[in-house]
């Protein structure tokens, strides 16, 4: 359990002293990179440092100081570099996001650690189970957007990407010596196409966990809330439960108070939002309660499938058969096929392996390991539909 050679990280905040740096590192053919954005804190998340690490260097970038990274961008994007992340998902969307980058390569080790069956696959588990290194936590939810950064938030950040390459190199060992390497590029290929989708147009609020449990009223008056806040955490640039939780807004929604003694009576309102703006969230509150019947806010109707008296004896005979493979790999069922997946499958109920491939929610790797069980497990479920038949209806 060796560890990695540590090098000392720079910290790059001028135009000049990052090209010299990007120029440097322009023949690496690895670069472990990592963000840190401010979610927890701001109400538009953007990247707020960059952690670069070659073979032999390592730096901490500050995009707020240096905004044009083009060299970056174009290291990158190139096809023969390979770039490691862990946990790419949300890197890869601010990336994409903030600057307009496609990265084409990637090796991600949560995604590698967990087709190896490593159930604890947060970057300071793997640090400690593969080289005995142990990260500090505290900065973990620090507020990146703040200047100047701490000694502390730097050796906190650098520690992201400094042993990223080395443990790309065991983790990549163990997944061929395991067989499953092809398995992590058709994973890691996906992961690259990840994009943020648009929210249609005044529709979040409809996501917020409790919305379900609103009447139609209800939903009208916490659309009205959910819009107010919005507006006040983006005028602060704060994230929205800084603003106000999601309880004290549901909680308003559904008492739907006419002053500022109701609106203090709320559980967990913040006592300066009512004093200060309570008069807007009455208004919001009249606002909901003014809406016309017909234009009251509901749930999009979700897709509807034929009844099919089999269906959930399909679905358990299935998990059945998943759990019993995960078990012999040593993976974590969810890992081997997610729930929907395997939804998807005893939707189409396939007679053949060609049946089974045109279950489009299944990877690869999925269907080759799958297969003869999943086959055998159906077995007994045949009466269905004709398989040219739809089946869902609109």
């Amino acid at each position: 359990m060796a560890q990695p050679e540590p090098h000392t990280p720079l910290f790059l905040d001028t135009p000049e002293e990052t090209a010299r740096f990007l120029r440097e590192i322009s023949t690496a053919r690895e670069i472990a990179v990592d963000t840190e954005g401010a979610s927890f804190h701001r109400f538009i998340d953007r990247i707020y440092l960059l952690q670069i690490s070659t073979r032999d260097q390592s730096a901490i970038i500050d995009p707020l100081a240096v905004p044009q990274l083009d060299g970056l961008g174009a290291l990158m994007e190139r096809s023969d570099v390979e770039v490691v992340f862990h946990d790419a998902d949300y890197d890869l969307r601010l990336l994409r996001q903030d600057y307009g980058w496609d990265v084409v390569r990637i090796f991600d080790t949560r995604v590698a650690a967990q087709l190896l069956g490593i159930r604890t696959f947060g970057l300071a588990a793997l640090l400690e189970r593969y080289f005995g290194v142990k990260l500090e936590k505290k900065y973990q939810r620090a507020d990146w957007s703040l200047r100047p950064l701490t000694p502390g938030m730097l050796e906190y950040a650098a520690q992201d990407t400094m042993h990223l390459l080395e443990l790309r190199d065991r983790m990549k060992a163990d997944l061929e010596r395991a067989g499953r390497l092809t398995w992590a590029e058709e994973e890691f290929a996906i992961v690259q196409s990840v994009r943020w989708s648009p929210d249609e147009e005044g529709l979040a609020f409809l996501r917020i966990k409790g919305a379900r449990d609103l009447t139609r009223r209800e939903l009208a008056v916490f659309r009205e809330l959910a819009r107010w806040r919005d507006g006040v955490a983006s005028e602060l640039d704060r994230a929205t439960f800084r603003v106000i939780g999601n309880e004290p807004l549901l909680e308003l929604a559904r008492l739907q108070p006419t002053d500022r003694r109701g609106l203090a009576g709320v559980k967990g309102m913040p006592r300066g939002i009512a004093e200060r703006q309570g008069q807007e969230l009455i208004d919001a509150i009249a606002r909901g309660k003014a809406v016309d019947e017909a234009d009251l806010p509901r749930f999009p109707k979700a897709r509807r499938w034929d009844r099919d008296p089999e269906f959930d004896a399909r679905v358990s005979a299935l998990k059945t058969a998943r759990d019993a493979v995960a078990l012999r790999l040593d993976l974590d069922p969810g890992v081997l096929c997610a729930k929907d997946r395997i939804e998807a499958v005893a939707r189409r109920n396939p007679e053949t392996p060609e049946e089974l491939a045109d279950v489009t929610e299944l990877r690869r790797w999925q269907r080759e390991v799958l297969e003869p069980s999943f086959l055998e497990a159906l077995t007994p479920h045949r009466a269905r539909r004709p398989v040219e038949e739809s089946p869902y209806r609109d």
